[in-house]
């Protein structure tokens, strides 16, 4: 059994990666993993004995981020990046355009579809292992991924039509 310092010096910069892709703003990020993990802390003994502690912890960072108060703490800091200027560098600028494109699209889904979405192209998950993440039927992922590509498929027909 190995011990929760262990187990978060290996996992760390993964959670946190899959927690900024999932918020989309990295100080949410650092404080959705960081709550995760003083919940995760306390029920150690119990989280260590699992067959695979790290999807644990993802579903505990997911929960976290799903929470009411991130997903209003969340929709602030999109509110207020919308309002701010964004400045990039010339050498830049394409790349920076479609990344920000990318991330406005993802913003704009429901957060169970962009987990989804997240989990499968991101963390490279199997729809078995998204759905013991998400507490769902494997066919909910399915119902999720295919509506999210609807509504992307759709913004991207809005856009071309423009």
């Amino acid at each position: 059994m190995e011990s929760f310092d262990e187990v978060i010096g290996a996992r760390l910069p993964a959670l946190l990666r899959y927690a900024a892709v999932l918020a989309g703003d990295r100080d949410l990020a650092q404080d959705v993993v960081q709550d995760a993990l003083i919940r995760a802390h306390a029920r150690w003994g119990r989280i260590s004995r699992m067959d695979r502690p790290d999807l644990y912890l993802r579903r505990m960072v997911l929960t976290e981020y799903l929470s009411w108060h991130r997903r209003k703490a969340r929709r602030a800091a999109l509110f207020e990046a919308r309002r701010a200027p964004v400045e990039h560098g010339p050498d830049h600028a394409v790349g920076h355009a479609e990344r920000d494109g990318l991330w406005a699209r993802l913003a704009a889904l429901p957060e169970r579809q962009r987990a989804v979405l997240v989990l499968r192209y991101y963390e490279d998950l199997s729809d078995p292992e998204i759905a013991e993440v998400l507490q769902c039927a494997v066919g909910s992922v399915r119902v999720y991924r295919a509506r999210a590509f609807a509504a992307l498929r759709l913004e991207l027909e809005l856009e071309e039509s423009r």
